[in-house]
Formats: structure tokens, C-alpha cells, sequence
């Protein structure tokens, strides 16, 4: 058993689906290793968007996990809409609703002023009552934070506040500066009370960490201080036994969420020139759009005649999307077209990296993301309509898949690796180390 404990406050946890679940998950499995016992606190009936169990061997084996029932709007959301009690509603702020619709709009407006910071707002005071008594019978030596959901790092404020215990507040994405945060109908008194619970943040974090370079320093503009930078990463051992690529399509996939503001129809248009042009293209081209998609991807695809050349398999589980990477022979990287786009680093990068395929990355060539996947030397930049650079990486790509280039894996990264999830740990666990002293 590790020498100290470190309370993790998540909300997203086994069986979450999706993958932003793994950031927590994979940190909490390899704290041990630096001599930190993690003691897990998530949502009790969670409305989390997918249901994966192929996660739970990362749960650290005897690993202390807590959980407080939550509260959450999405069923109100659904029975006042109209939409089935199945629908994935999480995502409304990516694949585009019928925003002329007064119910959408007046329950966007509701959930941006009256469920601050996010619609999982309720779980808040119960569970900083439950850990502040939880605490005092069963001392930690940090607390660690990730959100979003914010409600994970405003619990983590509020403990912090009745407790002492140093902590460090982990960003997947920023809070006031999230591409969404302009898609919320705010009053100005609900735009006010999110600035001041992200300014208390910053004010009682021991130390940050958040993912890209670019939004340490965005975090730093508007007051946050000791913000370090750790991305997200892959973990080694999920890339153990997974297909290569089968040699005969030229397939291209993408992974995750594809919204309104990753669609891409210049890319769809390149795809349906070379169809003409390149003999023999058409027959091997293989899209595999996997996840939720927004209409307007549907609509491009028409648009390009490539409906017949695409696979669209919706949700899947965790080792069915290592399988539709590892087996790809191109990878699709979509930044979002807003204005934080510089520093999103997606976690579906790492797991590009980590297959050691080509990566297409469509947005700006300066950004993080670009220039990660360009430093490993797997990927190709490009912004959304230059259909030239667009043709040519993917003509290159093409030729590659022709004369079975491609088809040569170079060795899966290890531990070792400076994008191994392991390493990263050891970072977050020296950080820990640093605010327990």
C-alpha cells in the first residue's frame, strides 16, 4: 500500500463511456507506482452519455471508491423537448439542435444561469458535506480535481475552504474560455458567478495543471498562477494485440464526437476529386466516421457522393475504437473552428501516436495539436479549406498505401515514451508531492 493518500474528485468513472473518463482513471492507476493510493469520489446514477464496462481493469485493484447520489436535469430535459428517454443530450453544445426551437432555447437558458457551473450543479453541496465529514474520520494528503465538469473543481474549492488540504485542480478543458462557454444564453448575472467561482478556483488551488501550452497561458491572462502543463498521453498497455491495418483500403478514420464545428466538406470534396482522378481510389477508400455526428457531416458526405465509402458505426465501446485506430491506415484529427482552437490538444492525439499511424490534422498547422502530431513525424497539417495542402497530404498518404509504406508499423512506444501516460503520472504524483509537504 502507497505511503500517501490522494482523494481523486471525478465525475466521470466506470462504466462512463467516452473518453473522458480516462484521464482520472489512468492517472489513478498508475499513482501507485509513485507512492500515492488513490481514493476515488464519483457520481452515484450518473446520466453519463455511453455505458462502457471494456474500462474497468484500469480500477486499481482494493482501490477505496466513493460515491455520492446525483441530481442531474437531462431527464426534465428530455420530457419537456420531446425526446426519446435514449437520446445522448450531453452533447448539445456540439451536434446542433433545432436552435428556432422556444423548449431548446429556454432550457439552454435555464441550464446556463440556474445550473452553475454545469448541469451537474445539485451534486455540489451534498457531496462537499459528505467529504468534509468523510475527511475528518479518514485524513488524505492532497485532493485532485479534473474538470470538466466544473462541479468537480468547485467541490474541490469548497473542501479546500472547510479543510486546508492542498490541492491540485486538474483542466481537461478551461472553464470560462471553453469553445461552449459562448454558446450559453448567460445573463449577466449568471456570466458574473461563473467568473468569480473560476476566480475562488484559482485562488485556492495549490498548483494547476492543464493540457496544452497555449491554454497555460490563457489560464495565466486572466489570474491563474503555478499552472503546469500535462496532456493527455496513451497507457502502454492498451495497445497490446490490436489489428494492423488489413492492406486492402485506404481507410480514414476519425474517432469521437464529430460536430457542427469539425465538419469538414472541403476534405469530402478532395476525397470525391481523387475518386475521379486516381484510378483505382475510389475502390480503396474507406471513411470511418465513428461516434456521434452532427447533420451537417451527413449532409457534406451526400454532397460529395461518398455515402457508399462510409462507415458510420455510432457510439462503440473503448476496445472497439483501439481496434478502429490500430486497423486504420490514416487517422483523422479535426480541431474545432473556435476560437481556443490553438491549444485543444484532443486525447484521441496520444492514441493516434501511440498506433504510430499518419495523422491528417485539419485546422491551423501553428496550433498545439499540429505541431505535436508534426514532431512525431505522423502527421500532416493543413487548415479546413486548403484543398491544396489537403490534396497533396492526402495523395502522399495514398501513395504510401500503394506501395506499403504505411503498412510498416514503427514499434509501439513504451513507459518510456514522453506521452506515456506513465510518465505523466509521475508528474502529477511530483506535483502532489511538492503541495503535501
Amino acid at each position: 500500500m502507497a505511503g500517501k493518500k490522494v482523494l481523486i474528485i471525478s465525475y466521470y468513472w466506470p462504466p462512463s463511456g467516452g473518453i473522458g473518463v480516462l484521464r482520472c482513471l489512468k492517472i489513478a492507476k498508475y499513482l501507485r507506482q509513485f507512492g500515492w493510493e488513490p481514493v476515488i469520489f464519483t457520481a452515484d446514477n450518473a446520466h453519463y452519455p455511453s455505458i462502457d464496462h471494456s474500462n474497468d481493469h484500469d480500477i486499481p485493484p482494493g482501490a477505496l471508491i466513493l460515491r455520492q447520489r446525483i441530481w442531474e436535469p437531462y431527464h426534465l430535459y428530455k420530457w419537456f423537448t420531446g425526446k426519446p428517454k435514449t437520446a445522448n443530450v450531453n452533447n448539445v453544445f456540439y451536434v446542433q439542435e433545432n436552435r428556432s426551437d422556444w423548449k431548446h432555447y429556454l432550457s439552454v437558458w435555464l441550464r446556463s444561469n440556474f445550473f452553475i457551473p454545469d448541469a451537474r450543479a445539485a451534486w455540489i453541496r451534498p457531496s462537499v458535506r459528505f467529504l468534509t465529514k468523510y475527511l475528518k474520520e479518514n485524513p488524505v494528503d492532497a485532493i485532485f480535481s479534473d474538470g470538466p465538469p466544473h462541479s468537480n473543481t468547485r467541490i474541490a474549492t469548497l473542501l479546500k475552504k472547510a479543510t486546508g488540504i492542498p490541492w491540485l485542480a486538474d483542466f481537461q478543458d478551461p472553464w470560462t474560455q471553453v469553445d461552449y462557454y459562448q454558446l450559453l444564453h448567460l445573463t449577466h448575472w449568471g456570466d458574473r458567478r461563473h467568473r468569480r467561482m473560476e476566480q475562488e478556483a484559482f485562488r485556492m488551488a495549490d498548483r494547476m495543471t492543464i493540457v496544452s501550452p497555449t491554454w497555460k497561458n490563457d489560464l495565466e491572462q486572466i489570474g491563474a498562477r503555478n499552472v503546469s502543463v500535462i496532456p493527455w498521453g496513451f497507457d502502454p498497455d492498451d495497445y497490446q494485440n490490436l489489428p494492423s491495418p488489413a492492406g486492402d483500403k485506404f481507410s480514414i478514420t476519425h474517432l469521437g464526437i464529430l460536430g457542427y464545428d469539425r465538419n469538414p466538406p472541403a476534405l469530402f470534396q478532395v476525397l470525391q476529386e481523387l475518386c475521379i482522378s486516381q484510378p483505382g481510389f475510389r475502390q480503396h477508400l474507406e471513411i470511418r466516421l465513428v461516434g456521434q455526428l452532427d447533420p451537417t457531416v451527413l449532409d457534406a458526405i451526400q454532397a460529395a457522393k461518398l455515402e457508399d465509402r462510409t462507415l458510420m458505426p455510432g457510439n462503440v465501446s473503448r476496445q472497439e475504437a483501439l481496434q478502429f485506430t490500430s486497423s486504420s491506415e490514416v487517422l483523422l484529427l479535426l480541431l474545432n473552428r473556435q476560437s481556443n482552437a490553438m491549444g485543444r490538444i484532443p486525447g484521441k492525439l496520444f492514441e493516434y501516436i501511440a498506433v504510430a499511424r499518419p495523422i491528417l490534422v485539419l485546422g491551423s498547422p501553428a496550433s498545439d495539436a499540429a505541431r505535436i502530431a508534426c514532431e512525431t513525424s505522423l502527421g500532416h497539417a493543413a487548415d479546413y479549406d486548403d484543398t491544396a495542402a489537403i490534396r497533396t497530404a492526402i495523395l502522399s498518404m495514398y501513395q504510401d498505401f500503394i506501395s506499403r509504406k504505411s503498412a510498416l508499423r514503427a514499434p509501439l512506444p513504451d513507459a518510456s515514451h514522453p506521452y506515456s501516460i506513465v510518465r505523466l503520472t509521475g508528474q502529477i504524483a511530483a506535483l502532489l508531492d511538492e503541495i503535501s509537504r
